[in-house]
């Protein structure tokens, strides 16, 4: 089973539940329509690393506030890479299919180490690609809370402890390279606490 680290301990959550379409900008610039409601899928054990591998398909990076579970609450957040393999998904979305091939994929959920925090609201991520800032993001720019993120997923499934929420991306997206360096980072307020680099391989 897959594992992440959550303030040095090993966790081995059951799924990751990923909100869709949750950053304004970000529908924008995928031409996406506004949600009516919340959108969830999820992504499985097997998904889970913290390492970036590039996929032989096309594929885009997106960077998200990730949040660990514990007791049915969130408990500590950590920086997430959801990749998506574009082509796939894309016929998915024409054909109105599921997105498992595009979405829930070996290795598709790239995990920072997971650390606690203090308050919730002033969370914000950055993410660098050799050198260059090309996401950041807040809890102020999401449509659908944290908290109210919690509250949607409890209507439809159950929450393993150690299970992981992403909460989805902010506007920057886009491909990536063999090679490439990425630097992503948890800021609470004017303080960092979380930073994972990864190298793609």
């Amino acid at each position: 089973m897959r594992k992440v680290i959550f303030e040095d301990r090993d966790i081995v959550p059951s799924k990751v539940v990923c909100v869709g379409r949750n950053y304004v900008e970000h529908i924008k610039e995928l031409e996406n329509e506004m949600p009516e409601d919340i959108i969830l899928f999820i992504k499985p054990n097997s998904s889970i690393t913290d390492k970036l591998i590039k996929p032989k398909e096309k594929c885009r990076y997106e960077g998200e506030i990730s949040f660990i579970v514990e007791n049915s609450n969130i408990v500590g957040v950590g920086f997430g890479i959801d990749l998506t393999l574009v082509n796939q998904q894309e016929k998915a979305k024409k054909k109105g299919l599921p997105w498992e091939k595009a979405k829930a994929f070996d290795n598709s959920a790239v995990f920072s180490e997971f650390v606690k925090f203090k308050d919730l609201n002033s969370l914000k991520m950055k993410l660098f690609i050799n050198g260059k800032l090309k996401q950041e993001g807040d809890i102020s720019l999401m449509i659908f809370k944290p908290e109210d993120i919690l509250l949607k997923i409890k209507e439809f499934f159950t929450l393993e402890d150690g299970d992981i929420i992403m909460t989805g991306t902010p506007k920057g997206i886009g491909e990536f390279e063999v090679g490439d360096k990425f630097i992503g980072q948890i800021w609470e307020g004017d303080r960092l606490i979380v930073e994972a680099i990864w190298k793609v391989v």
